[in-house]
C-alpha cells in the first residue's frame, strides 16, 4: 500500500450546491496537488475541470440524473452525451429511485443501460448510484443484477445528499452480490483515513470525498509514495 494507491481511491466531490466558481477552481487545484483519481464537479462546470486538469493524472468526472435519479431516460442519455462532449470520462448516475422501490425493474434496467451504452461507445465509465438509505436489501441485491448485466463500472452507495451514507453491511452486501467486472464506490461518510482502509479491506475501490485533503495528509504521514 502507497500514498499514491490510497489517492487514486478517491473521487474528489465538488457538488455542493454553494460552491462558487472560485471554490470549484481551487477544489479542482487541490486535486491536482494530492493526485486523486478525479474530481467529480458539477455539471455545468465539466469543461473547467477539464481545462485545469489537462496534463495531470487527475480525470475529469460529473453525475447524471443527480441527486434524485428521476429525470427521463432521454434526458440522462443527454446529460451523458453533453458531459463526455466536454471532457468527462466518469459518470455518476443516479438510478430512477421511484421505480427501483415499485420494482419496475425492466424500466431500471433500460434506464441505467441507455447511459452505460452512450458512455462506453464514447470510452467513458459509469457508476451507479444507489441511494441505499430509501431501499431495502432486496432492491440492492437486483441493482448489482442489473449492473452486472448491463456492465457498468462501478456500483455506488449514495449521493452523499440522501438520509445516509456509505455503510459496512451494504458495501460488503454490494461486494458480494456484483460480478467481478464491476467494482464498489462509497460514498457519504468516508472522511478519515482509518475509514477509507476500513472500506477498501471490504472490497471498495473508490470512494467519493469531500475531506480529500484531511485523508490524504495522513496518507502522506503514514505511507510512501
Amino acid at each position: 500500500m502507497t500514498y499514491t494507491n490510497i489517492a487514486k481511491m478517491i473521487d474528489h466531490s465538488l457538488l455542493q450546491q454553494v460552491l462558487t466558481d472560485a471554490d470549484l477552481e481551487a477544489g479542482i487545484l487541490q486535486a491536482i496537488e494530492y493526485d486523486v483519481a478525479s474530481v467529480c464537479i458539477k455539471p455545468y462546470a465539466v469543461r473547467l475541470a477539464n481545462t485545469l486538469l489537462a496534463g495531470s493524472t487527475v480525470a475529469t468526472s460529473t453525475v447524471i440524473g443527480f441527486p434524485h435519479g428521476g429525470h427521463l431516460t432521454r434526458i440522462k442519455v443527454a446529460e451523458a452525451e453533453a458531459a463526455i462532449n466536454e471532457g468527462a470520462v466518469e459518470l455518476d448516475m443516479v438510478v430512477n429511485i421511484g421505480k427501483v422501490l415499485s420494482k419496475q425493474y425492466a424500466f431500471v434496467a433500460d434506464d441505467i443501460a441507455a447511459v452505460v451504452e452512450v458512455a462506453h461507445r464514447r470510452a467513458a465509465k459509469v457508476k451507479v448510484i444507489f441511494e441505499n438509505c430509501f431501499l431495502q436489501d432486496e432492491h440492492k441485491i437486483e441493482l448489482c443484477r442489473i449492473c452486472g448485466e448491463v456492465k457498468a463500472d462501478w456500483v455506488k452507495t449514495s449521493t452523499g445528499y440522501g438520509d445516509g451514507g456509505a455503510t459496512d453491511a451494504d458495501l460488503r452486501l454490494m461486494r458480494q452480490h456484483s460480478p467481478s467486472h464491476v467494482q464498489v464506490k462509497a460514498a457519504g461518510g468516508v472522511r478519515t483515513f482509518e475509514r477509507l482502509l476500513a472500506v477498501r479491506d471490504i472490497g471498495v475501490t473508490r470512494v467519493g470525498a469531500t475531506a480529500s485533503k484531511v485523508i490524504l495528509d495522513e496518507a502522506r504521514k503514514r505511507l510512501a509514495s
